[in-house]
């Protein structure tokens, strides 16, 4: 019997996270929609925010289930926002799949704008630790969490982007130093792996990072840096998809670096 009830409590605590909750937002007259997990006492004392972004023709919902953060840091309050139907730069060119604006500017930075809303109403309606501020997003979504880190950098304490890049020169050079974990596929089909070492070379760069010292596994590869801004990167064998594996190795990550 007691087995049982042991079996059975184990059980439930995996259920004790609440499932994220869909909310609606206008933006510009468009309703923009995310999945939104709160952990209890969110109104009462300061939570860390974590901005989750899909990958180019996902879903608020796919991203929940696949990225999971609510589960794996259940004291922060974690947004899974919705794309528009966008089109791709390497794939669905007539854009009738969901993504992200590429650039500052493109679609009339209805991403931003939808980002600065969800954040603001999140503010007011929660109390927000706006030292442990952190995006990351796969793909699209982390091209997305790159062009955040461009622009609205102030509010970030660190990003986490997964198989993509800043494509423009232009908006690289708006990044300033930050703790940044880039996640990359060695035989990407899409965001070719060459082109991501660049973007990690360049990170690596702006952030001020001493030579590569082995991480947790032999994946993860860890560059100090003297200003506080770390680099981690999360090399796999793998092509373009989002290694889970990677997640509990982000969120720790996050944990780890909060605004100075």
């Amino acid at each position: 019997m007691r087995t049982i009830l042991t079996v059975l409590a184990a059980a439930l605590s995996l259920c004790a996270v609440d499932d994220p909750v869909r909310r609606e937002i206008i933006v510009d007259g468009v309703t923009r929609e995310a999945l939104v997990y709160t952990p209890v006492n969110a109104g009462t004392s300061d939570r860390p925010l974590v901005f989750v972004f899909h990958g180019h023709g996902g879903t608020m919902q796919h991203a929940a289930n696949s990225f999971d953060y609510h589960r794996l840091w259940p004291e922060a309050i974690v947004v899974y926002p919705q794309g528009l139907n966008t089109p791709g730069k390497l794939t669905d060119p007539q854009g009738k799949k969901s993504g992200w604006q590429s650039g500052i500017g493109a679609m009339g930075d209805r991403d931003l704008k939808f980002f600065d809303a969800m954040y603001a109403l999140l503010k007011e309606k929660y109390r927000i630790d706006k030292k442990r501020v952190y995006a990351t997003g796969h793909s699209n979504g982390g091209g997305f969490t790159y062009l955040l880190w461009a622009t609205r950098g102030d509010i970030l304490a660190a990003v986490a982007p997964m198989a993509a890049l800043l494509g423009s020169e232009d908006e690289r050079r708006l990044l300033t130093p930050k703790p940044a974990f880039h996640c990359a596929g060695k035989k990407d089909p899409l965001v070719k792996y060459a082109w991501q070492e660049m973007m990690m070379q360049f990170v690596r760069d702006l952030n001020g990072c001493t030579e590569g010292k082995p991480g947790a596994n032999d994946l993860i590869t860890i560059y100090p840096s003297a200003g506080d801004t770390p680099f981690i990167t999360y090399i796999h064998n793998g092509g373009h998809e989002m290694p889970k594996d990677a997640i509990p190795f982000i969120v720790q990550f996050f944990k780890d670096n909060a605004k100075r």
